[in-house]
């Protein structure tokens, strides 16, 4: 395959990289994997992987803790000379409740980490090759996916500001009778769902449920009013809207007419066009539960994640090193299911802000995302080796940004073109 000179003198040095560097590589993947931590709790994750830069300090590691503001938040960052363009990794790392690390963040981080390294490396060897412009490198530890919107907070505290590009990527199982593709690069519209986040509390007055039924307003009748509302609205929206919910808080005993109850619940569309209408419709299903049963509500809003706006030239460039690398790769996910379609992620924020890449790559996995078996997975070593293999790629894409003035412009006009 015909590649760019801007790729090909990089492909050796990112492979030499991520070779010397393979004992850290699957000591840092393993630390995560196996100590999994909720949003905004990863503490042994941050420590873990600022510990590993602080050992490699003398490659010109500039490595900051609490970053932003954010106590699991990380930077580190590698510069060369003055200006230059500037290219992030994000490192994701939070885990899940009971189930650990069962949409594989351990092998994102570890990818990440692993891209970080080999573009350093290799720029550094560009670097002392010729007397071309100056360039940042960054990596940065991303908290709170799950749940939390750690990238949104890290938006508005000025991580992204002056980034040319950012890319990760994130596992997905192994299609079953499908050809064993490692990786998709262009992540379609529908893929990863803009998504509103509310929890709603309804209160109402206790009362004896057995002797003075009539004296009590029922927060728990709301509650399934509610339910039910959104129930019936899903027969009227789009195939590719969601609406779920749980029921956090019900009540505490049977003989009392609940005061207070709880119920949280995620709204996905396609866009944040589309998303809006359809949350104002949500919104009225529980006002409307409030007013029959005379219960207030309150609306408790969480950081609402955008759709995922994948650059184009970046995704080209991905698919051809991958390939170059030996790697069976395909350019977009239009003929293929993922695991992850209808899902959402605040990397869909990062990529309204800056030129994105969020690619996907496949695991050996007995499981989708989101259940044990996809844990197991996750800490196997085929998934680590994976993800190397994206990291390779990523690595290549990024030195041909930071080196190629035409192949910057390309992915700075297709970004602005959005």
């Amino acid at each position: 395959m015909h590649l760019p000179e801007s790729q090909q003198r990089f492909l050796d040095s990112v492979q030499e990289a991520l070779g010397r560097y393979d004992a850290q590589l699957k000591d840092i993947n393993h630390k995560i994997w196996s100590n999994p931590e909720l949003a905004y709790s990863e503490h042994q994750a941050h420590d873990h992987i600022c510990d590993l830069f602080d050992s490699l300090k003398s490659s010109g590691y500039e490595v900051r803790r609490k970053a932003y503001g954010l106590e699991t938040a990380l930077e580190v960052e590698y510069t060369h000379g003055k200006g230059g363009r500037v290219v992030v990794f994000n490192a994701e790392y939070d885990a899940l409740p009971g189930i650990g690390h069962a949409c594989g963040h351990n092998l994102i981080a570890t990818s990440s980490i692993a891209a970080f390294i080999a573009t350093c490396e290799a720029m550094k060897n560009q670097a002392e090759s010729s007397s071309g412009p100056g360039f940042t490198v960054r990596l940065l530890g991303t908290p709170a996916e799950e749940s939390g919107g750690g990238k949104c907070r890290l938006i508005d505290s000025g991580a992204y500001k002056g980034v040319d590009a950012c890319l990760m990527v994130h596992p997905i199982p192994v299609t079953p009778g499908s050809p064993d593709i490692l990786s998709m690069a262009t992540v379609l519209e529908g893929g990863f769902l803009a998504n509103d986040k509310v929890k709603v509390t309804f209160t109402g007055k206790p009362a004896h449920a057995a002797a003075a039924p009539w004296e009590g307003i029922n927060a728990l009748d709301a509650v399934v009013a509610a339910y039910v509302n959104i129930s019936l609205l899903r027969q009227q929206i789009l195939p590719s809207q969601r609406i779920h919910g749980v029921i956090n808080d019900g009540g505490d005993r049977p003989n009392i007419i609940p005061r207070s109850a709880t119920v949280d619940y995620y709204i996905r569309s396609p866009t944040v066009k589309s998303l809006k209408p359809l949350t104002e419709k949500v919104i009225k299903c529980f006002e409307a539960a409030a007013t029959a049963t005379g219960c207030t509500l309150e609306f408790d809003w969480g950081p609402s994640y955008a759709d995922l706006k994948s650059n184009w030239p970046i995704c080209e460039s991905y698919v051809s090193a991958m390939r170059a690398l030996g790697h069976h790769t395909l350019l977009d996910n239009s003929t293929q299911s993922s695991a992850l379609d209808g899902a959402s992620t605040d990397m869909g924020n990062v990529s309204y802000a800056v030129p994105g890449f969020h690619g996907l790559f496949t695991i050996p996995t007995e499981g989708v995302n989101h259940t044990p078996q996809f844990t197991n997975g996750a800490g196997s070593p085929e998934g680590h080796e994976r993800s190397i293999a994206c990291a390779a790629g990523m690595a290549t894409v990024a030195c041909q940004i930071l080196v190629d003035e035409k192949f910057a412009e390309a992915v700075k006009k297709d970004f602005e073109s959005h």
